[in-house]
């Protein structure tokens, strides 16, 4: 089973990031692309109570069904991940509502993927800001974050949900979802709406 280690950061400046990553010898393997998820979870919040994710990815024009197991964060955040293709993600969404899983959460983010062969690293324009995202083995990931002048202190674990949900509890915006829809229709509270 494959293992997703990976530890996000905030990032100030896209193009000084992009700089950087072709200056340590990355190449950019996708363009900027859209990314819209769902999260599922059965009544009672069963999966979430037990610290696990499924997930349906439209990534372009490809669908993907995640799961994630409960994982280990330490520096580095570390999960089993299982992840397979998914010919048509309106008629997925429809399979998980008969077996009695319902939309969770939604978010959606501009990404862009670029590799150096090694591993991984995703730039996430996201409506709560941006992000970068490296995977691979937790040396790889120490030493990538290192050419990129990113320090252990900056060093994110928590999913994009968590992230949210600290984004809300900081904006006092009142927003369901991080799409850029909602987070930008939405006021925060204490305000005439």
């Amino acid at each position: 089973m494959k293992r997703e280690i990976e530890i996000k950061f905030r990032v100030a400046d896209l193009r000084a990031l992009g700089r950087r990553l072709r200056a340590a010898g990355f190449r950019l393997l996708t363009p900027r692309t859209h990314e819209l998820n769902t999260l599922y979870d059965l009544p009672g919040e069963v999966l979430r109570g037990r610290k696990e994710l499924l997930r349906i990815r439209k990534y372009g024009s490809a669908w993907t069904l995640t799961h994630k197991s409960k994982g280990k964060v330490g520096r580095h955040s570390n999960r089993v991940e299982l992840e397979t293709g998914v010919a048509d993600g309106k008629k997925m969404d429809l399979v998980l509502r008969a077996l009695g899983y319902s939309p969770s959460f939604r978010y959606e983010k501009f990404r862009a993927e670029w590799t150096d062969r090694k591993g991984q690293v995703v730039v996430d324009e996201t409506p709560i800001g941006n992000f970068c995202e490296i995977e691979g083995a937790p040396l790889w990931i120490d030493a990538t974050a290192k050419k990129l002048d990113v320090s252990r202190a900056d060093y994110i674990t928590k999913n994009y949900a968590g992230l949210f949900l600290e984004w809300k509890a900081r904006t006092k915006i009142r927003a369901d979802e991080m799409t850029f829809k909602a987070v930008a229709n939405r006021k925060p509270s204490g305000r005439n709406s």
